[in-house]
């Protein structure tokens, strides 16, 4: 309030006064000599922190970006192996669906010609049994022939009649 006073009782502000001058100086660095000591430390000591923590936070940014890019690179890496596997698993699958049903044809056809071949012997054993009754009771018709044939005597009269019996007892038989 004193310099107001004495700037309103010296005239104008425009004009030069040596005084106002030097004793605004000498306020001046006093005021800044004060602000260095009490208060431009704290304050250029908490602009240095606050550009330290807005740094910090860029390269914690920076960090988690490139660790997010590594975590997705990893990421798509373990995809394309999972479908890779998945692609072979399907693959084998397959593969072993194959082989299996190859297996179960092959067993099939293998037990399908055991059969046949079964059935085939069992045919042909007993086309041996009945030929081999045929053969007895032919033979046993023959055996009874020549027993009526020598029994009879040999005009062709009787050996006749004898052929004619043996065939009626022949077709007798097989009906």
């Amino acid at each position: 309030m004193l310099m107001s006073a004495v700037i309103l009782l010296s005239g104008s502000l425009l004009d030069p006064n040596p005084g106002l001058i030097f004793w605004t100086a000498i306020t001046f660095v006093l005021v800044l000599l004060i602000l260095k000591k009490i208060a431009w430390g704290p304050i250029l000591g908490a602009l240095e922190e606050r550009e330290k923590g807005i740094q910090s936070s860029i390269d914690r940014a920076y960090g988690a970006k490139e660790e997010a890019e590594a975590i997705l690179r990893q990421n798509k890496e373990t995809l394309a192996k999972a479908e890779a596997e998945s692609d072979r698993i399907i693959r084998e699958g397959r593969e072993f669906a194959d082989k299996i049903r190859a297996e179960i044809t092959e067993k099939a056809h293998t037990e399908s010609q055991k059969m046949i071949g079964a059935a085939k012997d069992e045919i042909e054993q007993e086309k041996r049994r009945a030929l081999d009754v045929l053969r007895n009771e032919v033979a046993d018709l023959a055996v009874r022939g020549a027993e009526k044939i020598i029994r009879a005597s040999l005009d062709g009269e009787v050996q006749r009649k004898v052929v004619d019996s043996m065939i009626a007892d022949l077709s007798t038989k097989q009906n």
